[in-house]
């Protein structure tokens, strides 16, 4: 009979190579599983690096680091109290592998590979780990353990292997990036691979922002009827015990359930981690950004405030000739509602001195697009002025669609070290407003109430670089633009296959174009929360420069 009666999933958020940090956040835990009588406490996946690590795995300094890390935890088990299993890489004789590691009594006990490296997406493991053997069990006080490494419970081989050499249970360490249909898809794979093995799961998940990524925690567990018995927190840290016991033989496992965020919740939590994260882990004291009086900018304060508090948010209106009063109104109201500082600074002093300086350059040609995007990229001058005196991190704030359509220019509204709603299409941005003014988020430090003008929500977008300017004049209403951007970014599927679902062929070959001329700016473009299935960065890698011209395909050479 096992003597473990009691399991601690420790949902931590790391710090990405703050071995120091990490190990003593895991003893912190250590010691509340202990008080509540867990006989063993798991981490989430490469738990003591931080993951992904990427090519810092090859520096012997680094894994040093992790080594000793390793063996401050094997120590802190000669105490009696909680097993550690923990998730870190190994390197033995230049072989690096992603590990999980079993300590008691003082000492390592015990290793397991990851044996399926997934390299799709925004994973690249096979750049840095060798695939580890198909595991057996690990003995661990009177229990016998399968420990999978994430991708290793979505086949059936690993599992399977472990489930024929006598586990009991499966405690699967997970390091799982959030977008807004993983959490369905990782409780299915692991709800089939319990009804294949029949003996209950311990998923553990990571949690917090790393770069471009955002783990949503969300750790479950599940009986050996694949029922749910377990629920962590969504994208919120949480040590939580589980109590194992027997029912005719039969292994039980029981504890608490909280349901996850979904839908808006969900996106809005997960961007607020993601930037408070970025922000946090950087060392930066807070964020600055361009107040337009629209809605992407009044999104992106929302966030910030919520993910950093009213006083680590600086705005500022950059009003020129153009802008309206309306806007000028909505600016103010909203940073009064968010409790934000609010400052002005004309840009109208510097057109009028680019002007002169350009006009010889300029000289017999007619005002177009080139001083438009003067007037952007003041305005990012302005911010980056900000940010080098006074430290605070630039925020971009343009949206996935203007991403996708190249409707945003360089060194102007992209300008900045992170773009918090950088995968968030449009027509979601509109809808996160609305939950927002709806909804006060699970530990958001902002105001509750309506913060967001509904003014700003409703009316027209606008860049206001010209007099009556509106985005409809140079793109597609968004709800087209974003149903057609998605199929292209997010399916790469054909303008055929689009164009078979209704759209116009002028319209969808227009996005098209937009699409792969723009692929050079957001080659430039400042990292975001990945949070749909596709997103802009990491997870897209097309070529700068290419020949290739689906218009061709289409029978349409513009």
């Amino acid at each position: 009979m096992s003597s473990v009666s009691a399991i601690a999933l420790a949902q931590l958020n790391p710090h990405l190579g703050n071995i120091t940090a990490n190990v003593a956040r895991l003893l912190e835990a250590r010691r509340s599983a202990a008080d509540a009588k867990a006989a063993v406490i798991v981490t989430p996946e490469m738990y003591l690096s931080g993951y992904p690590c990427d090519d810092l795995v090859l520096r012997s300094d680094f894994m040093g680091e992790v080594a000793s890390g390793l063996q401050t935890l094997a120590a802190a088990t000669a105490d009696g109290g909680p097993a550690i299993i923990v998730g870190a890489p190994h390197e033995q004789e230049g072989v690096i592998t992603n590990a999980v590691f079993v300590m008691d009594e003082g000492e390592i006990k015990a290793r397991r590979d990851k044996v399926n490296l997934p390299n799709y997406g925004v994973f690249d493991d096979k750049r840095n780990f060798t695939p580890g053997a198909m595991p057996g069990p690990v003995q661990l006080r009177g229990m016998r353990l399968g420990l999978p490494i994430c991708e290793d419970i979505w086949t059936a081989d690993v599992i399977e292997c472990l489930a024929e050499s006598g586990a009991e249970i499966i405690i699967s360490l997970n390091a799982s990036p959030f977008d807004l249909a993983k959490p369905d898809a990782r409780m299915a794979h692991a709800v089939s691979r319990v009804h294949e093995a029949q003996i209950p799961l311990i998923y553990v998940n990571m949690v917090g922002g790393q770069d471009e990524l955002v783990y949503d925690g969300g750790s479950f567990v599940l009986g050996a009827d694949g029922k749910l018995a377990a629920h962590l927190p969504s994208f919120s840290e949480a040590t939580v015990t589980v109590q194992l016991g027997h029912d005719f033989g039969a292994l039980t496992i029981t504890g608490q359930i909280t349901p996850p965020d979904e839908g808006m919740a969900a996106l809005y939590r997960g961007l607020t981690l993601g930037l408070r994260d970025y922000i946090d882990k950087n060392g930066f004291p807070g964020v600055v950004l361009g107040l337009s009086g629209g809605i992407d900018s009044a999104i992106v304060a929302a966030l910030a405030v919520d993910a950093l508090g009213a006083d680590r948010v600086h705005a500022v209106m950059m009003p020129s000739p153009y802008t309206s009063q309306e806007s000028l109104d909505d600016a103010a109201d909203l940073a009064g509602r968010l409790g934000i500082r609010l400052d002005e600074i004309s840009i109208a002093p510097a057109m009028a001195a680019m002007d002169s300086m350009l006009q010889g350059q300029f000289a017999n040609t007619s005002p177009d697009i080139t001083e438009e995007n003067i007037q952007s990229r003041l305005r990012g001058m302005i911010l980056m002025g900000i940010s080098n005196k006074h430290g605070p991190l630039v925020m971009a704030t343009g949206n996935k669609s203007e991403y996708a359509a190249g409707y945003s220019t360089l060194y102007g509204d992209m300008c900045g070290g992170f773009a918090p709603i950088k995968d968030v299409w449009k027509v979601q941005v509109f809808e996160l407003c609305r939950w927002r003014n709806a909804n006060m988020p699970r530990g958001g430090a902002g105001p509750d109430g309506e913060v967001m003008p509904v003014r700003i929500i409703e009316k027209p977008p606008s860049a206001e670089l010209r007099p009556d300017q509106k985005d409809t004049d140079s793109l597609p209403p968004y709800d087209r633009l974003d149903a057609i951007m998605m199929a292209l970014c997010e399916e790469m599927v054909d303008i055929e296959t689009i164009v078979a679902r209704g759209y116009e062929r002028e319209e969808v070959a227009r996005a098209s174009q937009l699409l792969f001329r723009a692929e050079y700016k957001r080659f430039q473009a400042a990292p975001g929360p990945k949070m749909n299935a596709l997103s802009f960065g990491r997870e897209r890698r097309l070529p700068l420069t290419s020949g290739f011209n689906p218009l061709k395909l289409s029978g349409k050479d513009s």
